[in-house]
């Protein structure tokens, strides 16, 4: 991250922590306030994290593997006994 990104960072947290402050302020010690509160701290942490790492360089995207799915038709006894999950089951009265 360059330093204006690390900056714009830094501020938006502090606009965050204004803003946890007034619900602090009006819902008081509210177990859902207080882990608002905690996530600030966390962001501000890790911030300060990648901001003291020397040479921090951003994680590149693993290639993906490929994995081949045969067009060939599965097994049937595969299926043998499953149910169709929201479609009334597999073994429902047949007429």
């Amino acid at each position: 991250m360059s330093t204006t990104e690390i900056a714009e960072l830094r501020r938006t947290i502090g606009q965050l922590r204004q803003c946890v402050g007034a619900l602090r302020s009006r819902y008081g010690d509210a177990s859902a306030v207080r882990r608002l509160a905690n996530d600030v701290e966390r962001l501000d942490i890790d911030v300060a994290d990648l901001d003291g790492a020397p040479n921090a360089v951003p994680a590149q995207a693993k290639a993906a593997e490929r994995v081949v799915v045969p067009d060939t038709p599965y097994d049937p006894a595969l299926w043998q006994g499953a149910d169709d999950e929201g479609v009334g089951g597999y073994k429902r009265d047949q007429r």
